[in-house]
């Protein structure tokens, strides 16, 4: 398995190593001692989400406030998405930055997305299903959505031929409202 940081240190890609022969493939998609070895923290996950969607779906940017902050695992089981995290950690160098990149059944590459970012993905293939890891039980009341379009962040999100967005994402907040929080 190799582990990159990215442009966002805590950010991390994962690659896992890829075993193929004539019978197909084979990796180990998730191991908790060397995962927790590679972001240098102990953690422990409480739930696994998989979401379906169709080409230009976008869904985020999502975050939640503490206590109930999440970090995420994320990772491509059919088609390709590009993936997007933003920091939102209000004493970090990096704040308001943001980076992104293609996940796919093909590439098989996850992202660590760490509390205190927000995350979001637009599917660029026909459909994909994601399947991520979360750190913290989705608590409503906690919740932050932040526009994905907001100038401030200026986030490159590939184009397709459509848009969709569910009408609690189409409301976010922008980057200097969420600073207000």
């Amino acid at each position: 398995m190799k582990v990159t940081p990215l442009k966002i240190p805590d950010v991390k890609l994962i690659e896992p190593n890829l075993f193929e022969d004539q019978r197909g493939s084979f990796f180990e998609s998730f191991n908790q001692k060397k995962f927790n070895e590679f972001v240098e923290a102990d953690i422990s996950f409480v739930q696994d989400n998989q979401s379906k969607s169709t080409e230009g779906v976008l869904r985020g940017l999502h975050c939640q406030r503490r206590p109930y902050a999440q970090g995420k695992l994320v990772r491509v089981l059919i088609g390709e998405i590009f993936d997007v995290a933003v920091d939102l950690r209000n004493q970090s160098k990096t704040f308001g930055q943001w980076l992104g990149l293609a996940l796919s059944e093909q590439n098989n590459k996850q992202l660590w997305i760490p509390e205190g970012f927000a995350h979001g993905f637009i599917v660029t293939s026909k459909e994909a299903v994601v399947s991520y890891k979360v750190t913290e039980y989705y608590n409503k009341d906690h919740e932050i959505v932040i526009n994905y379009n907001d100038k401030e962040l200026g986030i490159d999100w590939p184009h397709t031929k459509k848009k969709e967005l569910s009408q609690k994402d189409s409301a976010g907040l922008s980057l200097n409202d969420f600073r207000k929080l």
